[in-house]
């Protein structure tokens, strides 16, 4: 059910050919690891950490960890529901449940369905604002903020008395700016992201799911008409139709949680790639961590940061990638969603390890 591996990355080009994130340049090799290193002979918690929950042990590695939260995840009622606005989503199994957990040097644990891809829908835009950063710096935060809005992820609301200006990049008014922005540096913000996510997953199959993407744009009409209103104010730069075009195909994007899981590296890492090369400055990095922390499980963040305490990314595909900086880094899925379109089981899961290994940001 569950099993630790060592992935030995290796150079993939990918649909747009070699490129600043297409990884076409040869790594040098790494030395296989153990799959497991106990952080002290004895197991126990020293004196001046926190407090652990009792009976866990600390140590590198995480499997036992993984395995007890998926014990305690099946025997839990209540898991949710599947996003039913998506047609192609609705029917996905709420009792399904994967996580893994990716160390700083690609070590990955993983329990349950922590392999099977699945649709990673707004986690996607963690990505993307990571590579606009990239590409043009602070110019990104002259179109959009980085606050919480405490509206749903695809209100309307502010837009307006904000003069087009999105509120975070991570509601869907702000994730349609986001890909504008990739779009217009890059001529394709999909296979842009799609050859990143690839390169940092080893995952070269990695692509977007055609049904999902088409569903959505048969029911975006509300995606629509906030880029549309967005474009109003010259805060949109591509046409609309191409910018939806892109959007919808970004957020049909299937990857594993093992994919997820080693694709965040970078931001656990500081800004550094899997190859060791930078693609964010260390404080760009926490830039992206502090956003995902406030803004990063739409208007349920505070709740997330008082039960999880770890910078977070959610998808209504039942995703949930989250970052411990400096250590590792995890993404949990579970297709039954809570009324703000958080995994119920995946929150649980992340809250259930907090608990168990002390890591957290506070």
């Amino acid at each position: 059910m569950a099993s630790a591996y060592w992935r030995r990355r290796t150079p993939v080009t990918g649909e747009s050919g070699p490129g600043p994130y297409g990884g076409a340049a040869d790594r040098p090799a790494r030395r296989e690891m153990p799959p497991a290193v106990s952080l002290r002979p004895t197991g126990t918690i020293a004196d001046d950490e926190p407090p652990h929950e009792p009976g866990v042990t600390v140590s590198s590695s995480f499997q036992p960890v993984l395995d007890r939260i998926a014990a305690d995840i099946a025997s839990t009622p209540g898991r949710g529901r599947p996003a039913d606005y998506i047609p192609a989503l609705a029917s996905a199994d709420p009792r399904r449940f994967g996580m893994a957990v990716a160390e700083l040097d690609g070590t990955v644990y993983g329990v349950g369905d922590w392999r099977v891809p699945f649709s990673t829908q707004s986690i996607t835009k963690a990505f993307t604002v990571a590579l606009v950063l990239s590409l043009e710096g602070e110019t990104l935060w002259e179109h959009v903020g980085r606050e919480p809005s405490g509206n749903p992820f695809n209100s309307l609301v502010q837009l307006e008395y904000e003069n087009g200006i999105p509120r975070n990049p991570f509601i869907n008014a702000g994730a349609l700016v986001v890909t504008d922005r990739l779009q217009a540096l890059t001529g394709n913000a999909v296979s842009t992201l799609c050859d990143f996510l690839r390169v940092e997953s080893g995952n070269t199959d990695l692509t977007f799911d055609e049904e999902v993407a088409a569903s959505e744009s048969a029911h975006g009409d509300r995606n629509a008409a906030l880029a549309h209103f967005i474009a109003s104010y010259g805060n949109i730069t591509n046409p609309v139709p191409v910018l939806l075009d892109q959007y919808f195909r970004q957020c049909s994007i299937e990857a594993s949680c093992a994919d997820l899981a080693l694709a965040a590296g970078f931001l656990a890492r500081h800004g550094v790639r899997s190859d060791g090369s930078r693609l964010l400055t260390r404080s760009e990095a926490k830039q992206v961590n502090a956003v995902m922390l406030t803004c990063g499980t739409y208007d349920a963040a505070g709740d997330f940061a008082y039960r999880v305490g770890l910078p977070g990314k959610s998808g209504v595909g039942g995703g949930i990638i989250a970052v411990v900086p400096g250590r590792c880094t995890l993404c949990v899925w579970s297709p039954g969603l809570d009324e703000r379109g958080n995994s119920v089981a995946g929150v649980a899961a992340l809250d259930r390890f907090t608990t168990l290994t002390g890591l957290s940001v506070f």
